[in-house]
């Protein structure tokens, strides 16, 4: 039983960490720079938030209990998100959004490809179905780091000013805590650690294509899968949760 709940929390977390980004996302809806950029960001929010869909939906079958995905989605406080804190942060200018979608594909693509190995064949399905959109999602946003990178100064100086700002939230991404370290060892689990030599060499290998500086400070956020998160995070959910929270139980 032990086992099984840490499964849950564990798919709770993925499950977060879509959520919270595609919102985040899904804030440039018709305020993206033009037309196909709007509808490309759209598309990629509706991914991470099908992809919320499918962890929390396992997590409910997991509970045992009359939960939804729903419930993880919309009748949870803040402390009760585990999501990583690079996804919570505000939306910022289109810079800021692209590095920190290019850092989260880089990142994604090989935790999905990892996850395909996963002995819980759910989440290894999931996985299946997810890595082609992160294969897609990562082709886009690393054209736009060239694009930025090399088109005026301008934009290379916000993309500087964005890689500068959110450096300091990748280290949280390669974090384990007990039950998930309980979980790598079980074959469960992506085992995060053994992924961060190679983003680094990747993000590295990019930034120094478009002469942008990684930051040497080596200062790091955490707390996100503790539940202890950023003020915006609340600001976040009070507009995702409005409805349910205002009319609860309410359905389409």
């Amino acid at each position: 039983m032990g086992t099984e709940i840490s499964v849950k929390e564990y798919v709770v977390r993925l499950g977060d960490d879509a959520l919270i980004l595609g919102h985040r996302l899904s804030e440039w809806c018709r305020n993206a720079p033009f037309l196909e950029e709007d509808l490309a960001l759209s598309n990629v929010a509706l991914d991470f938030i099908g992809r919320a869909r499918m962890f929390y939906t396992y997590a409910a079958e997991l509970s045992g209990e009359e939960v939804t995905e729903d419930t993880f989605a919309y009748q949870r406080d803040c402390r009760d998100f585990k999501n990583h804190l690079i996804h919570e942060l505000p939306r910022g200018d289109f810079a800021f959004t692209m590095v920190r979608q290019y850092f989260v594909d880089v990142y994604s693509l090989a935790f999905m490809t990892s996850l395909l190995e996963s002995s819980d064949s759910r989440l290894a399905a999931i996985a299946g179905k997810a890595i082609k959109e992160s294969e897609y999602h990562l082709r886009r946003s690393e054209e736009w780091m060239m694009r930025l990178g090399e088109s005026t100064q301008e934009s290379h100086r916000r993309l500087q000013s964005a890689v500068d700002e959110l450096w300091r939230f990748t280290g949280e991404l390669f974090d384990q805590d007990s039950p998930e370290r309980e979980l790598v060892a079980n074959g469960v689990a992506v085992d995060t650690r053994a992924l961060e030599a190679d983003w680094n060499r990747t993000i590295t290998a990019t930034m120094s294509k478009i002469s942008i500086e990684i930051p040497k400070d080596e200062l790091q956020v955490t707390g996100g899968r503790e539940g202890k998160h950023t003020e915006f995070l609340g600001f976040l959910l009070s507009e995702l949760q409005f409805l349910q929270r205002a009319y609860p139980g309410l359905e389409w």
